[in-house]
């Protein structure tokens, strides 16, 4: 998996088999996708889909410009797919290679990676949240939710891998430069999981596993929160787990403006 960018100007994930490559998410154009990708020494020539989680620009702004490139099917939800075709050029339509429509609640297979598609709380169209299983390994996707419920919290359990919003710190997004009408988008339930939100949630064993090898934390806003902030929040919570439920994998954090080291699952 190598996460080629995160956070409110883009969002890309490319994760990748023996067999199978797919793309989560286009929010970067051609040339920074390129330069990501060439930054982590990885040449990609071929993709077997795309796979879109919901329609805000920061995670499809680059989507005609990557379906160009590759011609990959695109895997979205039919209000998700309405949403893009108001929201981006043209060109979209002409550069579509076919488009498999998918829900929320589904399995289903690309190549030989199994993927569940589930809903997720945030102000967009449809959006989605992925679980991937290939080779009896799991690695879970979920950002751009405001809490999180029950049922989000079932998806990520047994994971691997889990790729984790920690958007902003309440202290800073109250201080800082947002409209007071944004603050409230994002602190609403449907806006951004903040650091106290994923703090709370894996110090709970009920909630977090604390299986995983691999714990990412992502779609950190630039203006309300930091990666020294978000990452002692966390690991503040993973010290407060019993002793047998002891977290002992590795804690990242996804960046903005560089792709986080490519991680081998």
């Amino acid at each position: 998996m190598s996460i080629l960018a995160s956070g409110s100007s883009g969002n890309i994930t490319l994760l990748e088999t023996s067999n199978t490559r797919l793309l989560i998410d286009a929010g970067l154009g051609k040339r920074e996708t390129l330069a990501r990708l060439a930054a982590i020494e990885n040449d990609v020539d071929r993709l077997d889909g795309i796979l879109i989680t919901h329609e805000h620009n920061d995670h499809c702004i680059g989507l005609p410009q990557v379906l160009g490139m590759w011609k990959a099917p695109l895997y979205v939800t039919e209000p998700t797919m309405d949403a893009l075709q108001r929201g981006l050029p043209d060109t979209l339509g002409k550069r579509l290679r076919g488009v498999e429509t998918i829900h929320a609640g589904q399995c289903f297979t690309v190549g030989d990676i199994e993927v569940h598609a589930f809903a997720i709380p945030h102000d967009a169209a449809d959006p989605i949240g992925f679980t991937f299983r290939s080779n009896g390994v799991k690695m879970a996707l979920v950002t751009d939710l405001g809490y999180m419920p029950a049922l989000v919290r079932v998806h990520l359990r047994d994971a691997d891998c889990l790729v984790l919003e920690s958007n902003h710190d309440l202290e800073m997004l109250k201080v800082g430069p947002y409209p007071w009408v944004v603050k409230q988008r994002v602190l609403s339930r449907t806006g951004h999981l903040s650091n106290h939100a994923v703090s709370e949630y894996l110090a709970d064993p009920d909630g977090f596993d604390g299986r995983a090898r691999f714990l990412v934390l992502a779609h950190l806003s630039q203006e309300n929160n930091n990666p020294d902030v978000a990452r002692l929040s966390a690991e503040e919570a993973l010290n407060r787990r019993p002793a047998e439920c002891a977290f002992n994998g590795e804690l990242l954090v996804a960046a903005q403006d560089r792709p986080l080291k490519p991680l081998q699952l």
